[in-house]
């Protein structure tokens, strides 16, 4: 049964929610100034910035603005996959400066969110080996589209991904990405051990015979780790079994289990390679779990980004609210 309290869900259900969103934001912001790099064992993980692209420290990327352009719909109470579509043309639009290559290929070709839903498909059909983690990336919200209905959270995954990312591995991870997320966010709880590999098999039985079989084995390889074999990971199979690997391998410290949070994360970066989108992977299931009061205060009051180039700045209080009128 979905646990309510008075015409919502319970507080630590909305918590867990929200940590989902910023938690992806998080792991996004802190792994900026790491992108495409492998740092050193003794290189110390901070909110720096910088990076490739020149971030300023605590500034997310494309990862979250993806991500944002999801939840500003579900935010109205909806989830309208062309409208999604729309918000991703505008973002593209506006000339971001970190876009991934499949995913500036897909948009390119579509004028609406109509058009965007074929221009996916026509590119996985014409493109059958390309299998990019843009898709994995963004999906951190997609969870509180149907929280307490995984059958929902599992279409809409799928749906999403498909945008811009159809290849069969892309949604197959967004969809046991966004049902552990789900689940976390539904049945974590401080008083109990949380199992990672059961919530992440537990969404094979929304995925055909034969796609499940393929992700039960690659979900061994993630258990099994170590995380530092996960590189590269620029590839949807390749980021998903790196966030597992790094929550998995990460141990949750018994006087304070919530520094797990900024633990595992910064062992998600050190595997290296595509660091910000494996940690903002990784952040949306680890907030789902912790919930928003894992994420460190001073990450929190650097963390902010945009919807779209030259747009206003989203600050990490308004990224907080926006998810909580997402919960539904």
């Amino acid at each position: 049964m979905v646990e309510k309290a008075g015409n919502g869900f319970s507080e630590p259900v909305v918590n867990r929610a929200i940590g989902a969103v910023c938690g992806g934001a998080a792991g996004d912001a802190l792994g900026a100034g790491y992108e495409f790099t492998n740092p050193s064992p003794d290189q110390e993980i901070i909110m720096k910035g910088g990076g490739a692209f020149g971030w300023a420290p605590g500034e997310w990327t494309d990862d979250t603005a993806m991500a944002l352009a999801i939840l500003d719909e579900l935010a109205l109470g909806r989830c309208d996959i062309e409208s999604i579509g729309d918000n991703f043309l505008a973002w593209y639009a506006s000339s971001p400066p970190d876009v991934g290559i499949q995913t500036s290929s897909v948009l390119s070709s579509a004028q609406n969110g109509a058009e965007l839903i074929t221009a996916g498909h026509n590119f996985y059909v014409n493109n059958p080996d390309k299998s990019g983690n843009g898709g994995l990336m963004r999906t951190g919200p997609v969870a509180l589209s149907g929280l307490g209905d995984r059958e929902v959270v599992a279409e809409n995954a799928a749906a999403i991904a498909a945008l811009t990312h159809a290849h069969h591995d892309s949604t197959a991870a967004c969809v046991l990405w966004s049902l552990a997320i789900e689940q976390a966010i539904m049945t974590a709880s401080d008083e109990t051990v949380f199992d990672w590999e059961r919530a992440v098999r537990n969404g094979l039985q929304y995925l055909d015979d034969e796609t499940a079989s393929r992700w039960d084995i690659i979900i061994d390889a993630a258990v099994q780790g170590p995380s530092g074999l996960f590189n590269p990971n620029g590839f949807a199979l390749g980021a998903f079994t790196a966030a597992l690997s790094a929550i998995i391998e990460t141990p949750v410290p018994e006087e304070n289990p919530k520094q797990h949070f900024a633990n595992a994360l910064e062992t998600a970066i050190r595997i290296g390679d595509d660091c910000d989108t494996v940690a903002a992977i990784a952040g949306s299931l680890l907030g789902a779990r912790w919930g928003v009061d894992a994420i460190p205060e001073d990450w929190a009051g650097l963390i902010h980004g945009s919807r779209t180039k030259g747009s206003h700045s989203v600050s990490f209080a308004a990224l907080k609210e926006l998810a909580a009128k997402a919960v539904t």
